[in-house]
């Protein structure tokens, strides 16, 4: 239980401070005054300071904060901080920058994570060998049986299975000529898949041309070099941002309900929950919700980096800030919106933990 209790904290507190990490380099990089870096929230505990900035660590661990100095025009002006350093003076792009490193410091951490957890443990792969043949199945009709390792597809060598289901599914009804591997024998068959209804990641029901077959879970594993691994770190951020994306989409579009919509309650099981599973497991986690709290963060939602970034590149585009009046307006009701998801996340996790 104690173990699980620091995992919550050692992972949750370290996203958010990580985030926030990013917003202190850059401001600090452009010149920008920063007058507090916390790690943690409410009472100051201990600390430091160094040059201007007043490092600390408070009472309550999970994240932190930065404190850029001039965050908005009317704020005043810390001692021993000079108006070129107020954060609010400076050019939009600039605040763009600041805004935008928190959602891309989430974004390294993940491939950070994915890098060297390739390079540690090397990549593994599911091998198109045929695990299940569906019944008057378009594969069956053409012999194919479980066991059999598909090589080639018109004369294109399949090494891991996804090869083998990128032909199948970008077939457009043409006869398909596998070179088909049973035992030590090798043969040469020919296939045409068939237009048939499958549900996708997301529930939806697609019309998508199908052979009929399952994997058998045969893995091939394989090292990386240094190099390579940080290379298959980056296509796990792309692959799994672009699920994460398609999931907000798919979410508002109502073809995902929104009680499958979770919120801390469930990243809390999630992560209690890995953390018996060992630290691999828990690290792939940590980089899973570390590329979700970057895109969340994204959202053109004002309260949200998104929404401030969003204010900016309007005031690039105008050449004039927008109003206070409408920025409070603006923050007022992207809080009440983030509150209200927050709500219908809390419930739909409440109601998951009963079921």
């Amino acid at each position: 239980m104690l173990t699980s209790i620091v995992a919550v904290v050692v992972v949750l507190g370290g996203l958010i401070f990580f985030h926030e990490l990013g917003h202190f380099v850059v401001a600090r990089g452009m010149g920008m005054g920063v007058s507090v870096f916390s790690l943690g929230f409410g009472t100051r505990l201990f600390g430091f300071k160094r040059g201007k900035t007043d490092y600390r660590v408070c009472a309550f661990p999970l994240g932190g904060y930065v404190q850029l100095v001039g965050e908005s025009p009317d704020a005043e002006m810390p001692e021993g901080f000079t108006p070129e350093e107020s954060f609010s003076r400076r050019p939009p792009w600039q605040r763009m920058l600041v805004v935008l490193a928190g959602p891309v410091f989430n974004f390294l951490l993940a491939w950070l994570i994915f890098w060297g957890l390739a390079y540690t443990q090397g990549a593994q792969d599911l091998l198109p060998v045929i695990g299940q043949v569906t019944n008057s199945s378009a594969a069956e009709e053409a012999g194919i049986q479980t066991g059999d390792r598909i090589i080639e597809i018109d004369g294109v060598q399949i090494a891991v299975w996804d090869d083998l289901v990128n032909r199948i599914e970008t077939n457009q009804g043409s006869p398909m000529f596998l070179t088909v591997q049973r035992g030590s024998e090798l043969f040469s068959l020919s296939v045409t898949p068939r237009l048939q209804e499958k549900r996708n990641l997301f529930g939806e029901v697609k019309t998508m041309p199908m052979l009929g077959i399952a994997p058998k879970g045969e893995l091939l594993s394989r090292e990386l070099g240094f190099f390579a691994a940080a290379v298959q770190g980056g296509h796990q951020i792309w692959e799994i941002s672009g699920l994460m994306v398609m999931g907000i989409v798919k979410l508002i579009e109502r073809v995902i309900p929104w009680t499958d919509m979770g919120g801390v309650i469930l990243i809390t099981e999630l992560i209690h929950k890995e953390a018996q599973n060992g630290i691999v497991n828990l690290l792939a986690l940590t980089a899973l919700i570390s590329i979700n709290l970057g895109i969340l963060n994204l959202l053109p939602i004002p309260v949200l980096d998104g929404g401030h970034i969003l204010f900016y590149f309007l005031e690039t585009v105008t050449g004039r800030p927008l109003s206070q009046q409408v920025q409070q307006a603006a923050l007022k009701i992207g809080m009440l919106l983030l509150l209200m998801l927050m709500i219908v996340a809390t419930f739909n996790d409440i109601l998951r933990h009963f079921k």
